[in-house]
């Protein structure tokens, strides 16, 4: 039905040429966790089958460890040998390596974060993790600078500036390392920043490359732009990226275009014609040496729904039509699940994956969707229950794909908005919005949906509601489960075939993060990280309240076994 290899299970001498070779050979062995999504592609599958659907009722605690950081705590830890490394909130304030199998703490990195980042981070002052390569750790900070530490000790080697914070740019997520490049984006769509993704080097800090992720108007795609408007276009990478060794390519996501108000930029309304406003709300396809766009998929051209383009791209081969295909599949903001042959560009199918009114269907042979003319906000033209919410089908909580059940497993958001739009100046370091958007729920009597698509057949096949949105992030394991967290703090572990709930611990505080798993002296673990989010409710009127209410603030690494 489905993918039997995926990029993780490449052998590292047939592309280890064009890869790093660290970063391969971390990644293929079974018992570590070598990147924010397990591996190059994002597939956050791991072939670990010691924790099973027979014994998963039998988790325990192995430890736990405090972050010693309160508010969104969004990281996935690494685990490289016997050693775990985790990241908190706030800068982040900490950066710890642990003993993977105890919890015993071997350093801790404390950078120097400016006090007032939280004005410049739209959407929480959160970290996701740090990345690994070359015996050096990795982490993107909220001051806007990229730094590289000593796995080993924990000592600083370099740090490098990769964009002013004060202008709202914020990196969030973990890099992606190729060869001996460390390539990084930044957020700031909602501040009127011009967004870029950057590569240094990986030994130095030098910046190696630039690649604009809006254009100017004497470059490609400029003339999609009104005016001037392209330089505080938005169009942030502040999500992870994902690489195919076999094609040497980097794929990245791009947030929504700014302003939020579309006359600004495009024609205010749907007969935007060419002014698509590229390549904002898209995936990109880079050359990691250049950093040169070898091709887009725009998923919201003309974007006015703030429907970010950044959820991450999964790569896998899929069995098609009787054949094996190359796929990229990203389940976007708009609703919409998309699956393209990550060699071409070319999608293949995009269909719906929650409940999704703004539009009627993608259509592959224009590459836009049918609109629904209502449901468009502009000038003199507001637009009510429109579905999804700027928080979208799915936000940044990662997916997950197991190539045995064939499945992805998708953290998804049943919530809608009523939208209007009005004047908007911009102003450095402030938000450059242009909008009001109450929030609505969604349909059905629930706001938050755990999904097991068919990526093939386009469909789903079984679920588990929720009374919020805004859960956490999913991990899939050759033990047949499927391991993933709420905004009330229950950590599941769930039968991946039928959705059954087969152990559940509430471990008080909000889970947005998503699982990994790793094993050490033959024991097999499974790691979360817990930290509610506490800037997004405030986005999300009444239906926030409820957010916030369903657990306090934490900040912890719980870590469980079958004793």
């Amino acid at each position: 039905m489905a993918g039997i290899s995926m990029i993780a299970m490449l052998a590292a001498g047939t592309v280890g040429v064009r890869a790093n070779d660290s970063v391969l050979k971390a990644q293929s062995d079974a018992n570590q966790w070598a990147v924010a999504g397990h591996d190059y592609g994002n597939t956050r599958f791991s072939s670990l089958n010691q924790i099973n659907t027979e014994n998963a009722g039998k988790l325990s605690l192995a430890y736990s460890f405090s972050l010693a950081s309160l508010r969104s705590n969004e990281s996935s830890p690494i685990v490289i040998g016997n050693t775990l490394y985790v990241s908190s909130s706030w800068g982040p304030k900490y950066v710890y390596a642990l003993d993977a199998a105890t919890g015993a703490r071997k350093w801790t990195y404390e950078p120097d974060i400016p006090d007032d980042v939280l004005q410049y981070a739209c959407c929480d002052v959160n970290n996701r993790g740090v990345s690994y390569a070359d015996g050096k750790i990795f982490v993107g900070r909220l001051d806007g600078k990229l730094t590289a530490l000593d796995a080993a000790t924990g000592k600083s080697l370099w740090t490098a500036k990769v964009v002013d914070y004060k202008q709202g740019s914020v990196i969030t997520s973990p890099p992606v390392v190729v060869r001996d490049k460390v390539i990084t984006g930044f957020g700031g769509g909602e501040y009127g920043v011009r967004g870029a993704l950057l590569a240094f080097d990986i030994n130095t800090g030098k910046q190696l490359w630039q690649t604009y992720t809006v254009p100017a108007p004497d470059e490609p795609g400029g003339d999609t732009w009104k005016g001037d408007s392209a330089q505080h276009g938005g169009g942030a990478a502040w999500l992870v990226g994902s690489y195919d060794p076999k094609t040497d390519t980097v794929y990245w996501g791009t947030s929504n275009p700014g302003p939020w108000n579309t006359a600004v930029r495009s024609t205010g309304d749907g007969n935007f014609g060419k002014l698509t406003n590229l390549y904002t709300a898209s995936t990109l396809a880079l050359d990691p040496n250049t950093g040169k766009i070898k091709w887009h998929i725009q998923t919201t051209p003309a974007d006015a729904w703030d429907y970010d383009g950044v959820n991450e791209a999964v790569l896998a081969d899929l069995k098609i039509g009787g054949n094996t295909v190359p796929t990229l599949m990203k389940a976007d903001r708009n609703g919409f699940f998309f699956v393209a042959n990550r060699e071409t560009g070319k999608v293949l199918s995009a269909e719906k994956y929650v409940f999704s009114n703004w539009a009627k269907k993608f259509d592959l042979a224009t590459m836009r969707a049918e609109e629904d003319p209502d449901k468009r906000p502009g000038p003199g033209h507001p637009a009510k229950d429109i579905c999804p919410n700027l928080i979208g089908g799915k936000n940044w909580q990662p997916m997950s794909f197991n190539p045995q059940t064939g499945l992805v497993y998708i953290p998804s958001n049943n919530v809608c908005m009523d939208w209007s739009v009005g004047d908007v100046t911009y102003k450095r370091g402030v938000f450059y919005l242009g909008a009001e958007f109450p929030t609505k729920e969604g349909p059905g009597g629930f706001l938050g949906e755990l999904v097991a698509w068919d990526p093939v057949n386009q469909k789903k096949v079984w679920s588990i509601k929720e009374d919020l949105p805004f859960n956490g992030g999913t991990l899939t394991t050759g033990g047949g489960l499927v391991f993933a967290g709420n905004i009330h703090g229950d950590f599941r572990a769930i039968d991946a075939k039928s959705g059954k709930v087969l152990w559940s611990k509430n471990l008080g505080s909000g889970i947005g993060a998503g699982p990994v798993t790793y094993q050490v002296d033959g024991k097999q673990y499974v790691a979360i990280v817990v930290g509610r989010t506490a800037a997004l409710p405030a986005f999300l009127g009444e239906v926030g309240k409820k957010m916030t209410a369903a657990a306090p603030e934490g900040g912890s690494l719980f870590v469980f076994s079958v004793q």
